[in-house]
């Protein structure tokens, strides 16, 4: 049996996978200027790669790089094994839609786990 994860460490792996992701479009894919010119210009290159990083991680390692530095997993919601590329895919299509990522149901499973048939466990 796994042990629930809070929504704390659910909001800290999300925040450090979209930090990563702003970042790596701050410095490779916005252009010049300053800061907050180049900022402005990330979003679209932030969530394509955010996107690729979750769901390459996701499926092949079964956690993004937020998820293993808090210490989870996914795991597919009816055996508890690998999530299949399908889940994941439909996973991180869903994240990208952030609210499917903070909106839980009476059971602390989000929409985006829901409707991939996957949960967030922590890891051993």
């Amino acid at each position: 049996m796994h042990r629930d994860v809070t929504l704390g460490r659910r909001f800290g792996a999300i925040t450090l996978d979209w930090l990563a992701s702003y970042l790596i479009a701050i410095v490779f894919f916005s252009g010049s200027g300053t800061l907050l010119e180049r900022t402005a210009h990330a979003g679209t290159p932030a969530l394509i790669i955010f996107f690729t990083e979750y769901f390459l991680l996701v499926t092949l390692q079964g956690a993004s790089a937020g998820h293993r530095i808090l210490g989870m997993r996914i795991v597919n919601f009816e055996d508890g094994g690998q999530p299949t590329i399908l889940q994941a895919l439909i996973r991180s299509l869903l994240m990208v839609i952030v609210i499917t990522a903070i909106t839980y149901d009476e059971n602390g499973r989000g929409i985006h786990e829901r409707l991939s048939r996957t949960k967030i466990v922590l890891s051993h």
